[in-house]
């Protein structure tokens, strides 16, 4: 938000472009990380210094981040999401 704001912006509207940005992507990642987690057998148990704990927190982000993606191309590709931030700044 920052960006746009030295760009000129005012704050409401850079913080509107903000959250329009970012929101589908970073729910999509969330909703599909979690469930990830919760289908890893001891994941959500396992503690901060366990390998289990990184190991299924790199393999659902992973599958999160190619889950977002076609949503992520079809928002820039109709001029939302990440290309309004961009076109701003």
């Amino acid at each position: 938000m920052i960006p746009l704001v030295r760009a000129g912006i005012a704050v409401r509207a850079a913080a509107r472009i903000t959250l329009a940005a970012d929101t589908a992507s970073i729910t999509i990642m969330e909703i599909v990380d979690n469930l990830v987690m919760l289908a890893i057998p001891g994941a959500m148990a396992a503690t901060l210094d366990a390998p289990l704990f990184w190991g299924s927190l790199a393999v659902s982000l992973a599958i999160a981040g190619v889950v977002a993606y076609p949503v992520n191309r079809w928002l820039i590709a109709r001029g939302r999401g990440h290309a309004l931030a961009h076109a701003r700044h």
